[in-house]
């Protein structure tokens, strides 16, 4: 009788601990017991961590880049008159200063470059290296190159170079286009500190500063700062996406309560690959770009009163003298809406689609004209050089 007694009360010792540790645990860990119980109170998260958040580290897409960028130091010579003050400080009123000799004074700009490809081609902004008697590139492995220009385009802003070194490291270029939020990278060298990375995403696309004819910047918020021109601006991966060109204006400026404010921070341009692509195939075959040209400034199209959306086309703001659209009687305040039957979406659009064309390629343009449609057809020529068409 008595082992029988000494089992029952083993039994009910072991099954209270047991109620009583299910008890504690579906307090503390409620999840725990329904994996036990082969069921469970939220959906199973398949996701990886990789999934849900991103890259502890762009060290790998800088490690990729980073050999392809260069900086640029162009040098120039400038000449100049000296003066000497006068002791005497009457005749100084009188005279002023004597002229002294002619002197030379070298001058540097600090910029950067991307090797584009492994034949020694160097992109990089013509105001770098306008008016430049000298040209040194620093690779990122300590190897320095004098450099060729073999072409410029003040329309883009864009220059190409060349140097005659081995072994050079050319930097990859994407398939796809950027898009608003992608992460973004800006390598170049900043005020001459050497090689510096700033990170930022894309803000926008498409953004013009009315500062050429042709202009499609990304903006970003990566800080870009002098020294910075010319250089990569690159994905996450470390594929090129843009030239670095500009920032926004800092210019002190009045609010009108007599404060000043120093403009705005965190606005940076680069030109997208695909344009600077393009002008290095056309100073590399041609010399300089060629471009077709219609003739005419456009402005977008404002829109109708009341309403937020802007219409699709442009309107036509200036028509210069002796071109293409004098010919086929274009005027100010045309509106063009398609060209070669497609539609126009805006200035940039034509812009580019004229400049694509050859000159000589007979288009025809469909438009409106004082509420009353237009056709014409017209034969484009080669866009003159910036300042010489008074448009």
């Amino acid at each position: 009788m008595r082992p029988l007694y000494n089992t029952l009360a083993f039994i009910v010792r072991s099954a209270v601990v047991g109620l009583a540790a299910a008890f504690v645990l579906s307090l503390l860990a409620p999840r725990l017991v329904e994996r036990l119980r082969g069921g469970s109170s939220e959906p199973v998260r398949t996701e990886t961590i990789a999934t849900r958040q991103g890259p502890v580290s762009y060290a790998e897409a800088v490690a990729r880049a980073s050999p392809s960028v260069v900086n640029i130091y162009a040098n120039k010579i400038t000449t100049f008159r000296s003066a000497y003050p006068i002791p005497d400080p009457l005749t100084q009123r009188l005279l002023g200063y004597v002229p002294g000799p002619i002197m030379k004074r070298k001058d540097q700009s600090l910029g950067s470059g991307v090797i584009f490809s492994s034949d020694g081609y160097v992109l990089t902004n013509n105001h770098v290296i306008n008016g430049a008697d000298d040209i040194q590139v620093l690779l990122d492995d300590g190897r320095v190159a004098q450099a060729q220009v073999i072409g410029t385009d003040a329309e883009t802003d864009l220059a190409v170079l060349r140097i005659n070194i081995a072994n050079l490291p050319a930097i990859t270029v994407p398939e796809d286009a950027a898009d608003v939020g992608d992460v973004v990278l800006a390598i170049g060298n900043p005020v001459g500190l050497g090689k510096t990375v700033t990170m930022g995403i894309v803000s926008a696309t498409g953004r013009q500063l009315r500062m050429s004819a042709y202009e499609d910047f990304i903006q970003t918020d990566a800080a870009i700062n002098s020294g910075n021109s010319g250089g990569a601006l690159i994905n996450a991966l470390g594929a090129l996406i843009g030239i670095n060109t500009a920032i926004y204006p800092r210019t002190p400026t009045s609010d009108g309560r007599g404060t000043v404010t120093q403009g705005a921070e965190g606005i940076g341009f680069a030109i997208p690959v695909a344009t600077a692509k393009a002008v290095l195939d056309q100073i590399v075959k041609h010399g300089h770009v060629i471009r077709g040209w219609i003739g005419a400034d456009y402005g977008d199209i404002p829109p109708p009163n009341g309403t937020a959306s802007r219409p699709q086309g442009v309107q036509i703001v200036h028509i210069a003298p002796e071109s293409p659209a004098v010919q086929a009687n274009l005027q100010p305040g045309d509106l063009l809406l398609k060209l070669d039957g497609t539609p126009i979406i805006d200035q940039i659009d034509l812009r580019n689609r004229e400049a694509a064309l050859a000159p000589g390629t007979k288009v025809h343009l469909e438009g409106v004209r004082e509420n009353g449609p237009f056709v014409t057809d017209i034969t484009l020529t080669q866009r003159p050089a910036p300042g010489t068409t008074g448009t």
